[in-house]
């Protein structure tokens, strides 16, 4: 691989440390310029990344030392940040969701097109090792065909530990738009696209307390759903349900499991890059060992992909359609369950490559 691909970063929030510390490790990648509301936030950044600190998101787009935009903003700028960088004839990766509407997502991807750039998106914890095992083995028929998945991400709420968190509370947030694309992201790896959903939703709480930081005890408004259930078909047959909840004090639920006509298969959380696989044939559950995806991953490895994938002339595999496929997902089920029907989603995405060993 040649140069590395030279990094600007719009947004120096909570998330950007799990970044910065990633792309320390990564040779592919290196941090040129940070930009943020809070210049002092953005100077810590940058003095941890050995970066430049710009004055806002369109000096930065403008930089000759950044080829990519790393979009670390609140969902409800996704898509405008991710515009601004493609008219600069920049690549862009941006934080999970792609964007907060089916209109912004499909205006980020046609932008990108006619520009001739790149757009990937997280999560990239599915290209960790936990979830590729998984999928690795699905693909290697160790439960048969897959009929059924669960996935549940259950939590009393963001604001026990954000200090900012009433974002997660708005358009855009939830626990659905804001947790739901590491466990679809993942149900998409392991059991390809979703065609049908139907789903319910509810709001138990007007408002919400803020836990911890300097406005400990603060109020505000709720302004989205809280607790969203619903049943996924996936084009292959198999039928996911799915609990996203910011409304569950404690709960001893798996985060996925993947049952087939020969087995069942246990998945580790999404949120993370690794996690012990467990596969029940013959009456016993075992561990099974590694067998694909990239060890000792951390976030940032998508953007490390898109990066090689530059160099080689591949497809990258965090990719912008399978994020946009997610939202439309997202987006269907809550008006499926304002509607209280079915509803058919209208995307679709090619099931990502597998990461396989090197």
């Amino acid at each position: 691989m040649g140069r590395p691909l030279r990094i600007g970063m719009v947004g120096a929030g909570k998330i950007s440390g799990a970044y910065l510390d990633s792309l320390a490790k990564l040779d592919g990648l290196r941090l040129t310029a940070v930009t943020d509301l809070d210049t002092g936030r953005a100077r810590e950044a940058a003095g941890r990344g050995g970066a430049e600190v710009a004055a806002d998101v369109s000096e930065l787009v403008a930089r000759d030392d950044v080829d990519a935009v790393l979009n670390l903003t609140v969902p409800a700028v996704h898509a405008e940040v991710a515009l601004a960088a493609i008219a600069a004839g920049k690549h862009v990766y941006s934080e999970k969701p792609l964007a907060t509407t089916r209109e912004e997502a499909a205006g980020v991807l046609a932008a990108a097109r006619a520009a001739g750039v790149r757009v990937g998106s997280a999560p990239d914890t599915v290209l960790g090792t936990g979830t590729q095992t998984a999928r690795k083995a699905v693909d290697d028929g160790l439960i048969g065909v897959p009929v059924a998945a669960t996935a549940f991400m259950t939590t009393p709420g963001h604001e026990a530990w954000h200090p900012d968190p009433e974002f997660y509370y708005r358009p855009g947030g939830g626990p659905l738009l804001d947790m739901g694309p590491y466990y679809l992201t993942a149900l998409v790896h392991l059991l390809g696209p979703v065609v049908t959903v139907t789903g319910a939703a509810a709001t138990p709480r007007a408002e919400r307390a803020i836990g911890s930081g300097p406005r400990a005890g603060q109020r505000f408004p709720v302004e989205v759903a809280t607790h969203v259930t619903g049943i996924l078909e996936h084009a292959g047959g198999a039928l996911s349900t799915l609990v996203m909840s910011f409304d569950i004090h404690a709960a001893r639920l798996p985060r996925i499991e993947v049952h087939g006509t020969e087995g069942s298969l246990s998945v580790p959380d999404p949120n993370g890059f690794d996690g012990l696989v467990e596969l029940y044939t013959a009456g016993e559950w075992r561990h099974l060992p590694v067998s694909a995806g990239h060890p000792g991953a951390g976030r940032g490895i998508g953007l490390a992909d898109l990066a090689d994938a530059l160099a080689t002339g591949r497809p990258h595999l965090a990719a912008a359609e399978l994020a946009e496929h997610v939202l439309d997902v997202m987006l269907t089920l809550l008006d499926a369950a304002e509607r209280g029907t079915a509803l058919p989603v209208t995307s679709s995405c090619e099931r990502p490559a597998p990461v396989t060993p090197r």
